[in-house]
């Protein structure tokens, strides 16, 4: 009796941990996610049992598998589909507060030409004084709800491509996916709105060390402390972005981390392959002869597939790091050991 009820409570366990998987995955994979979601790891960093060969191996293979590349171009879509309501959105919530919203958040908006090619940013920043200058502070406060609710398109997205990086089923009805995709966009609105203000609170604070303080060596040593700090909060604040969507996105139990392998491969990977996109335009720009009046939506739309691709990219690499370790574990106890796995989720605290 005592065993049919421990059987029963541990079916109800697991039914409520482990999500709806893929239909289509194979019998072993099935019980390597089921073991990622029974029994998450504690840190991504202390996988000492796991040769890295394997997750090299297990990322690889998942790029193709999850379709990967295919999903950063349907992200890359809706990203440029969100981006205006996004921009009206963000200025209309710091409306307000301050009847210059729209002009200040444009000021913010220019510190993104550091990742986002010129021409792009052009068009970016034309569309958006276009549509705030046209827009009563009447009309564009009515239309914050429309506003949120179309830029929470492009969370919707990336709700429906983590679910695929982790190979389950979406268990949520629309509305409540959207509601959580609404939260998860303001969110991130507020996020990156105080990245940039980081940046833009660096320009105005060196610009008044340099008016203020006529010691060379002192103005040099303040303006430098004052980017380094305000560089080092938005970095902070673009890894809690990337912690915040690989946690809530997807339909399922995480465990929260603040920074992780995939976060930082992500990150450093799109300031990157950003840079490399804005050298290769800078000398190899043939898109407005391809494209004529297009080019920079062609170029938003490719820089929009760059950042989609780099924040799946690590997703599924924190994916298959939690999958190579399922995966340990079960090897070393089917042969009667413990694996690191295991070890991590025995010696967590309890809740």
């Amino acid at each position: 009796m005592g065993s049919a009820e421990h059987l029963s409570d541990s079916a109800e366990h697991v039914s409520d941990s482990v999500p709806k998987l893929d239909k289509t995955l194979p019998r072993h994979e099935r019980r390597i996610w089921e073991t990622v979601f029974r029994k998450p790891i504690t840190s991504f960093w202390s996988l000492r049992d796991i040769p890295y060969n394997r997750v090299a191996k297990r990322v690889w293979r998942g790029l193709f598998e999850d379709r990967v590349f295919g999903w950063a171009a349907e992200l890359g879509f809706y990203f440029l589909f969100a981006l205006f309501p996004t921009l009206i959105c963000a200025s209309s919530i710091l409306g307000l507060v301050a009847r210059s919203a729209q002009s200040f958040y444009g000021q913010l908006l220019g510190h993104l030409a550091i990742v986002i090619p010129t021409s792009a940013m052009g068009a970016v920043l034309k569309t958006f004084n276009e549509t705030t200058t046209s827009a009563t502070s009447g009309k564009v406060t009515f239309g914050l709800v429309a506003a949120i609710w179309s830029a929470s398109v492009g969370v919707t997205a990336i709700q429906e491509t983590l679910n695929a990086v982790y190979n389950i089923e979406d268990r949520r009805s629309y509305l409540m996916a959207r509601l959580q995709a609404i939260g998860l966009t303001i969110l991130l609105i507020i996020m990156v709105s105080l990245g940039l203000g980081s940046m833009l609170g660096g320009d105005y604070l060196s610009h008044l060390i340099g008016v203020q303080v006529h010691d060379t060596i002192l103005r040099m040593a303040g303006i430098v402390s004052v980017r380094l700090v305000s560089w080092a909060l938005a970095a902070l604040l673009l890894a809690l972005t990337f912690a915040v969507l690989y946690y809530w996105a997807p339909d399922c139990n995480m465990r929260w981390h603040w920074i992780t392998p995939g976060a930082v491969i992500g990150i450093v990977g799109w300031m990157l392959a950003s840079l490399g996109f804005r050298i290769y335009l800078h000398y190899f720009n043939s898109y407005s002869v391809t494209y004529g009046s297009l080019g920079a939506v062609v170029i938003l739309l490719m820089w929009f597939y760059i950042t989609g691709l780099m924040l799946l990219i690590g997703a599924e690499v924190n994916s298959q790091i939690e999958a190579a370790a399922a995966e340990r574990s079960l090897e070393l106890h089917d042969s009667g050991s413990t694996g690191v796995h295991a070890q991590a989720v025995a010696s967590a605290p309890r809740g």
